[in-house]
C-alpha cells in the first residue's frame, strides 16, 4: 500500500513555471510506475505524464508534450511535475498515482491516488 500527498500547486501567470510534488509513504515506491493526472472543472480526467520505477523512462500526453516533465527521486520518495510555459488551459486539480504495473505507457490500473492539488492559470 502506498499513500500519496501532493503539493506546490497554486496561482501562476500564463507563460510562467510551477513545480509539483508528490510525496509517498510506504517502502515499495520504488517499484512503482508513477503519473500524473489532471481534472478540471466539466472535464474527464486527463492523463499528464508517467515514469518507470527507476526514472528511465517517461512518457507525457500531447497536450504537455515539450513544456512538463516528471521525474523521481526513490531516495527521498517523492515524484515530481515540473510545468513550465502554463496557459490558461492547464488550470486543473493535479493529481499523483501509483501502480504495480511495469507499463509506464498503459494510461490505466493507477490503484493510489493522493487528494490532488489545484493549479490555476491567469491570462
Amino acid at each position: 500500500q502506498v499513500q500519496l500527498v501532493e503539493s506546490g500547486g497554486g496561482l501562476v501567470q500564463a507563460g510562467g513555471s510551477l513545480r509539483l510534488s508528490c510525496a509517498a509513504s510506504g517502502r515499495t515506491f520504488s517499484t512503482y510506475v508513477m503519473g500524473w493526472f489532471r481534472q478540471a472543472p466539466g472535464k474527464e480526467r486527463e492523463f499528464v505524464a508517467a515514469i518507470n520505477w527507476n526514472g528511465a523512462t517517461a512518457y507525457s500526453g500531447d497536450s504537455v508534450k515539450g513544456r512538463f516533465a516528471i521525474s523521481r527521486d526513490n531516495a527521498k520518495n517523492t515524484v515530481h511535475l515540473q510545468m513550465n510555459s502554463v496557459n490558461v488551459e492547464d488550470t486543473a486539480v493535479y493529481y499523483c498515482a501509483a501502480k504495480g504495473s511495469l507499463d509506464v505507457v498503459d494510461r490505466r490500473g493507477y490503484a493510489h491516488w493522493g487528494q490532488g492539488t489545484q493549479v490555476t492559470v491567469s491570462s
